[in-house]
């Protein structure tokens, strides 16, 4: 068994509870639903969106009909306070969506977050603190008293910069941060507390929003402590009670599907989970799995592939390709026993028009979320570029770009259609190879030098990489010297130059292929010429320079 050691982990506490009453429950209405996509995806992101990215999000996410949004920690940074100054100033927020500001409970922060929110017309202020034994002892070394008096002067502070906000309506929220980690009795102690000091009612209700920050325990347990919660919160008409599910343990869909059965009314989430981590709780693979029982989401998901574009534009994160109702496969079957029981469900389907969707290994119609049946019926040619991408990926390490997938699928295709047969993961490696990495004609690279000659340090813009290369051509070697701002543009200069091709780089991606200090580097590339044509290659090298220029050598050679 390795070095795995199971004794230094203990299991998670159940709940003290009888006759609980979630397992009995169903969902027949959708919660209300708060992206987290701006904030808590935001944060998670290596590079974080700019305001111009943020504001896509948000007419995206406000497209898709989400009322509340958590548009930022505007405490935080300059560009989340800008982001919320722009919304608010530039009147782009619909009258029927409420904006969600994100802080701790420190003063400088509240009033900073009040300053952002300045003029708003609704916005919920989501106030926060820790509340659990781990970070009690080893992060705040504060006792439970201590840490409930930070929860309680921030709710006063906020109440207090509430009634002073102009020109609409401020909502409170708040959330004992790792909720999963505090004990349910002092956990209830705390929300009663900020409940008091907001003196919340049925009219001027709180959110409370019980946060697995981080997944802990299995879905049931989970919902039982909701269930517990809800039952002995004192003037629960006075609480509205919203969970945030995390992922840690791949089961935050489910968590939250069991917390709306055990009583919980809101819902807070990302598109296809971004987020911390393992990420947040998918709201795509939960308001689709109510659509599946008959549910309206009250969320529109029938575009799919454009709510995936954007997604994957601004936060420069793929959407996998076994992603639930999103995903490039997920409506594909290679075994060909699912291909043919799905097209003859389909004709079956077709039979009883107006009739309820059964068809086998498809819980959904594709159709609902903007794909056609074409990718159902012809499976194979449909969907093999998301495949081929797959097992490059998987198998070989070679994460394929996705404006190169269609130029490699087309070659992959090609090998397909002429033995008949689907290909081992071997062989569409052989097509990528003999497609892309083995050309020689009609240019090959001979010599290769790279340099750097720096003739002004103090400027940052000087063309300081150059190249001598020898490149073998139809019409004999071609030598040359040439200066760029990297060691591909230089190149590209001196194929114009010297041996006569007009062409720019339109696309580019590099990697290493594995993880050791001997690994290999990897690069794509797609070119284009004056005259419209295109084409895409890819080199592979120790050295990540002499790999791109291969690149663009392997796309001039399959012009």
């Amino acid at each position: 068994m390795g070095n795995m050691d199971s004794s230094r982990y203990k299991p998670y506490p159940a709940v003290d509870i009888s006759a609980r009453s979630w397992p009995d429950a169903r969902i027949t209405s959708a919660p209300a639903w708060c992206s987290i996509d701006l904030r808590d995806g935001n944060q998670a992101l290596p590079v974080p969106m700019n305001v111009e990215e943020k504001l896509r999000m948000f007419e995206l996410l406000v497209d898709t009909g989400f009322k509340q949004v958590e548009v930022g920690f505007p405490s935080a940074s300059a560009v989340e306070f800008d982001f919320v100054r722009t919304l608010i100033e530039q009147d782009l927020i619909p009258e029927d969506v409420t904006i969600q500001v994100l802080t701790q409970a420190r003063e400088h922060l509240i009033r900073k977050t009040f300053e952002s929110i300045r003029g708003a017309r609704k916005a919920i202020v989501h106030l926060y603190n820790s509340t659990s034994a781990l970070q009690r002892e080893v992060v705040f070394g504060k006792d439970r008293h201590e840490v409930k008096e930070i929860a309680i002067r921030g709710t006063e502070l906020v109440r207090e910069l509430a009634g002073q906000h102009q020109g609409g309506t401020v909502y409170f929220q708040y959330s004992p941060e790792s909720f999963t980690g505090t004990e349910l009795d002092y956990a209830l102690d705390v929300c009663s507390a900020v409940m008091a000091t907001w003196g919340a009612s049925e009219s001027n209700k709180v959110i409370l929003n019980l946060p697995s920050t981080v997944e802990m325990s299995t879905p049931n347990i989970f919902a039982d402590r909701i269930e517990w919660f809800c039952r002995n919160l004192p003037n629960r008409d006075a609480a509205i009670i919203s969970v945030h599910t995390h992922n840690d343990r791949g089961t935050a869909v489910a968590s939250a599907e069991l917390a709306v059965m055990a009583g919980a009314e809101r819902v807070e989430g990302a598109l296809f989970g971004n987020g911390e981590r393992c990420g947040n709780l998918d709201i795509i693979t939960m308001a689709l799995n109510l659509f599946t029982q008959g549910v309206d989401p009250e969320l529109d998901f029938s575009n799919m592939a454009h709510i995936a574009d954007v997604y994957t534009d601004v936060t420069r994160m793929p959407v996998h390709p076994r992603h639930p109702y999103a995903g490039e496969l997920v409506f594909t079957a290679f075994s060909g026993s699912h291909q043919d029981a799905i097209n003859k469900g389909m004709q079956a389907i077709e039979a009883r028009a107006g009739s309820e969707w059964r068809v086998p290994y498809l819980p959904i119609d594709p159709m609902d979320v903007g794909c056609s049946y074409k990718a159902i019926v012809r499976i194979n040619s449909q969907s093999g570029k998301g495949g081929i991408a797959y097992v490059m990926d998987k198998e070989f390490g070679c994460q394929v770009p996705r404006w190169m997938q269609p130029d490699l699928g087309k070659s992959v295709q090609d090998v397909v259609d002429n033995t008949g047969r689907e290909l081992s993961p071997e062989e569409i490696y052989s097509v990528f190879e003999s497609s892309y990495l083995k050309l020689t004609r009609p240019y090959a690279l001979t010599k290769c030098q790279i340099r750097w000659e720096d003739e002004d340090p103090e400027r940052n813009d000087e063309e300081a990489t150059v190249i001598s290369a020898l490149v073998d051509t139809s019409q004999g070697g071609k030598e040359f010297t040439a200066r760029g701002n990297g060691p591909v543009d230089a190149f590209v200069k001196g194929l114009r130059e010297y041996v006569g091709l007009e062409f720019s780089v339109d696309e580019y991606a590099e990697h290493a292929i594995g993880h050791s200090a001997d690994a290999l580097a990897i690069a794509y590339v797609r070119i284009d010429t004056p005259d419209g044509r295109s084409a895409c290659g890819s080199g592979i090298d120790s050295n990540i320079s002499y790999a791109s220029i291969k690149a663009v050598l392997s796309a001039c050679n399959r012009l």
